[in-house]
């Protein structure tokens, strides 16, 4: 589904260049839930900017059903960011101005999904993560957890092939980030997503099917 051959990226910091990793190979198969840990300033989420095309490797390639993604322009790594990924933040980042209901519907607004394949599908995705009675509420009603399970209805609405999670539960409390990761994990599986989790927490970790760490510019086992 997604493979990563001979990656490399790094930056210039005054006259020095720090290298974060220097040809990383890595492979996700389709539906498969992988954790990623590592230090912070390791570049977990560099690699997950990689992986969407939001930033650009220094060299190695980023195939996605055997597409180097990288090698299409910026307008073609939009497209499709819109239609194959889905990302959940640590922050949430839902849109303010919009209801929990405007905010999962938006990725397939985007793509140009039917509005009444829209509403039954935010319907659906909101009654599993158990937000049916607050479509019509705003993001700043609502308790962290609460919109966490909106921002995972939103990463999987559009149905993409891989989900991108960068410490989906670092905002929240322990109890509550248990909730939300068996949500994702569990929606993501059901409908054959493939799932990335970035995240200090080897609780949360313990969900994915493998657990990697990014070390000193090397992937590993954990």
């Amino acid at each position: 589904m997604l493979s990563v051959k001979g990656l490399s990226k790094g930056y210039h910091s005054g006259s020095h260049y720090h290298t974060l990793f220097s040809g990383l190979d890595l492979h996700l198969g389709q539906g498969e839930v992988v954790a990623l840990l590592g230090q912070s300033g390791s570049g977990k989420t560099t690699l997950l900017n990689l992986l969407s095309g939001i930033d650009t490797p220094d060299k190695g390639h980023v195939l996605l059903d055997g597409v180097d993604i990288h090698a299409r322009g910026e307008p073609q790594r939009t497209l499709q960011r819109r239609h194959n990924l889905g990302f959940v933040f640590q922050f949430f980042n839902l849109i303010p101005t919009l209801t929990v209901g405007e905010n999962v519907a938006l990725p397939m607004e985007l793509i140009g999904s039917e509005a009444d394949v829209i509403q039954q599908r935010v319907c659906s995705l909101l009654q599993q993560v158990g937000l049916q009675n607050m479509q019509d509420r705003y993001p700043d009603t609502l308790s962290g957890g609460e919109q966490q399970r909106t921002a995972v209805a939103r990463a999987l609405s559009h149905r993409p092939k891989i989900l991108l999670a960068d410490e989906p539960t670092g905002n929240l409390d322990e109890e509550t980030g248990q909730i939300v990761i068996s949500l994702l994990t569990e929606l993501a599986r059901d409908q054959g997503t493939t799932m990335l989790i970035v995240t200090h927490s080897h609780t949360v970790a313990q969900a994915a099917d493998r657990i990697l760490r990014l070390y000193q510019g090397e992937l590993a086992p954990a």
